[in-house]
């Protein structure tokens, strides 16, 4: 008996003892999963975001430095990609295609958001900003950012075609700025009988996007256009159009502008204009600095308008610029919207102003006291951003813009009869957008 009460206080004992062990062991194992969660979630969270490589740069100036600085728990990893933005679209694309997309912000150029959010690639907007909020921001920039009436990106620079002119040629001719079409080309003329210059005016004819950018100020001066997005309507056979493809083929046909213009791009035309061989130049805000710079022969010398128009219409200028969205695959939105909030922020995007040279897209910056210091022209530049026309917000644009890529510049090189390209051209995007004639 006395063996048996011996035997069972032994089994008691070792069963208290398993089971102190036993919950020491599980205690160890809570802390240690405990300890690898909390490890986890102090990691920060890494935003991916490709961009072109001359891009990168402006913002890894601070930019980056100073938003990871403010948000501790968030890293962001530029990607470089090509030069060309073209190509930065196709492997956008390509990655959203295939599925896992590595990104979570996107840097979009304008033209890129109707596509990208009709595809369903993008995170809409709307309820992370107040309308007060985005009224601080152009309202050509803002409207550049959204498809079928939803916000998509915000924008974080600006950009607009801008008409750049010899003001010392035209004021020692006792002329004034041209506000038509018909007044470029007298202006230009006049001055190549005064022997002032070889050429007057110089446009990006080459067949690519620039060429359609061009264009679409040209149209919009005539009264004219493109795709109406709202209708899908076609205005490409219009006579409008036909009076902006005469208006440009004149410029050659007459002398203002070179022979080999349709095959230029904007480099080209910018070279020329600033060898002071020319009086015009249609072209981007990118150009001023470089026409400014102390090695430029018509530094001082150049004025900067919106384009021209024809009589009872108003000029336009094509807008360009960037912003930025959230991948709907991105398992970061939250982490993405703060990103976009800071580097669109007034303060960011002063910065990155004044260290890049960057057109704003809030309002304010046009005529914030240091950046005109830098930049006098930019209360300019604001008349002719508010003067912006947007390529067609279609889903289809890319090929929509190929279409007139190749019938316009068949036109304008002579290798096609205007009137039948343009017949071919609006009957064409029709059949893409499956819209009849009106």
């Amino acid at each position: 008996m006395l063996y048996q009460q011996s035997i069972s206080k032994l089994q008691t004992f070792i069963q208290k003892q398993s089971l102190v062990h036993i919950g020491a062991f599980l205690t160890t194992l809570l802390s240690i999963i405990l300890c690898s969660w909390l490890a986890i979630a102090q990691q920060p969270v890494t935003l991916n975001m490709l961009i072109t490589a001359p891009d990168a740069q402006p913002w890894r100036q601070g930019l980056i430095r100073d938003f990871e600085a403010d948000n501790p728990g968030i890293r962001l990893n530029l990607v470089e990609g090509p030069n060309a933005t073209n190509l930065l679209e196709d492997l956008y694309t390509s990655s959203f295609i295939l599925g896992e997309s590595p990104y979570d912000l996107i840097n979009m150029d304008v033209i890129w958001t109707s596509k990208f959010a009709a595809a369903g690639w993008l995170l809409p907007l709307d309820d992370r900003i107040s309308q007060q909020e985005l009224a601080a921001f152009s309202p050509k920039d803002v409207e550049g950012g959204k498809y079928q009436d939803k916000l998509y990106r915000i924008p974080m620079r600006s950009d607009a075609g801008v008409l750049y002119y010899r003001e010392d040629l035209i004021k020692q001719a006792g002329l004034k700025p041209p506000q038509t079409f018909d007044d470029l080309m007298r202006i230009s003329q006049t001055l190549q009988k005064k022997d002032k210059i070889n050429w007057g005016y110089v446009w990006q004819g080459r067949q690519y996007e620039g060429l359609v950018a061009m264009f679409a100020e040209v149209l919009d001066g005539f009264g004219g256009f493109w795709v109406k997005p709202d209708t899908l309507e076609v205005g490409l056979d219009r006579p409008e159009t036909l009076k902006a493809i005469e208006f440009l083929r004149n410029t050659v046909s007459q002398g203002v502008s070179p022979p080999g213009v349709t095959t230029y791009q904007e480099e080209d035309t910018r070279r020329l204009f600033q060898s002071g061989q020319v009086a015009f130049l249609r072209s981007w805000p990118y150009a001023w600095p470089l026409a400014q710079a102390e090695n430029s022969p018509i530094r001082g010398k150049v004025g900067i308008q919106p384009m021209v128009h024809a009589p009872g219409y108003t000029g336009a200028a094509c807008l360009g610029g960037w912003g930025l969205g959230i991948a709907k695959s991105s398992r970061h939105p939250e982490e993405a919207w703060k990103a976009i909030q800071y580097f669109t922020s007034r303060e960011a995007q002063r910065r990155f102003i004044l260290s890049a040279g960057y057109v704003p897209s809030r309002r304010e910056l046009f005529t914030d006291p240091e950046i005109v210091a830098k930049y006098p022209h930019y209360p300019h530049l604001l008349e002719v951003v508010d003067n912006a026309v947007l390529r067609p917000p279609i889903a289809q644009y890319a090929q929509t813009s190929d279409i007139l890529q190749r019938y316009l510049s068949a036109a304008l090189s002579g290798r096609m009869n205007p009137e039948q390209a343009m017949q071919a051209a609006a009957a064409e995007t029709r059949r893409l957008l499956g819209t009849k004639k009106v």
